[in-house]
């Protein structure tokens, strides 16, 4: 099984997993405040929604993705809202029936694809398995967003790794979107995994490190968490620092969450 074909089964079974928190609600919980100021349970799926139509439409009409990602990036602060806003004014059962649609849809179109296939993202180009792990990465942070509405605790997984990498490995983009310089140097990221053993990053003899609960750090990296919240901790002062601003999600940085309570998206 290839890098590709591993992250498209987990990024069903994620998929899967979120439906069964939201295929039973009544309509009316539909609209029920999440933790992302201003969106809904509704707001949730629909940014799934539109955001799996937007990755469909890469993969099978690259110009066409061009095109809407040109005009989209007109208005880079709020598109990502509309598209959310858009898609909740939907009645639950259409918006429900259409996203399970469009991630059936991306799932076959995605595995289609071999894996050394590029396809353009926003001010960016995606691999297979990194355009299924991205999915993957908001479809489990968004569930979360959900899961703490209804008040339901959902058991870690295995695929938390992908979460996980995709944490470390935006780094740098995290300082960036800061206007920050980034280190020079790698950190070591240590993290035990769901089940045991431990999920590590970077050179193992690294003088900046950062180990934890994997849990934890991918809650911290989505903001889904503030870290006091977590069990997460740095060896550095640039460690330190990281985790102030860590970011998995591409776009502008995010307010995150207050201590013990609910924030922003």
């Amino acid at each position: 099984m290839s890098d590709a074909d591993a992250v498209l089964a987990d990024l069903k079974a994620e998929g899967d997993a979120l439906d069964a928190l939201v295929g039973g609600l009544a309509p009316g919980r539909w609209a029920e405040p999440t933790p992302a100021e201003g969106w809904t349970i509704a707001h949730q799926i629909g940014h799934l929604a539109w955001t799996d139509r937007q990755a469909l439409l890469s993969a099978t009409d690259p110009g066409a993705f061009r095109e809407a990602a040109r005009l989209a990036l007109t208005s880079p602060a709020t598109f990502v809202d509309e598209g959310a806003e858009a898609e909740a004014q939907a009645p639950p059962a259409e918006l429900l029936a259409r996203w399970r649609a469009g991630r059936a849809e991306l799932y076959e179109a995605l595995a289609t694809r071999t894996t050394g296939d590029k396809m353009p993202w926003f001010a960016t180009s995606m691999s297979t398995a990194s355009m299924a792990t991205g999915r993957l990465m908001e479809t489990w942070a968004h569930g979360q967003d959900i899961a703490d509405t209804l008040g339901v605790v959902r058991e870690p997984t295995a695929r938390l790794r992908h979460v996980a990498r995709i944490g470390v490995r935006a780094r740098d983009f995290a300082y960036a979107a800061r206007g920050l310089t980034p280190p020079e140097e790698e950190f070591r990221v240590e993290l035990r995994a769901p089940g045991g053993g431990t999920w590590a990053y970077g050179p193992q003899g690294a003088a900046q490190r950062v180990t934890g609960d994997a849990l934890g750090f991918c809650l911290l990296v989505t903001q889904r968490a503030h870290r006091d919240d977590v069990d997460v901790r740095a060896e550095g002062a640039d460690a330190e620092r990281w985790l102030g601003i860590a970011q998995a999600f591409a776009g502008p940085p995010g307010k995150g969450r207050e201590p013990g309570g609910r924030g922003a998206r």
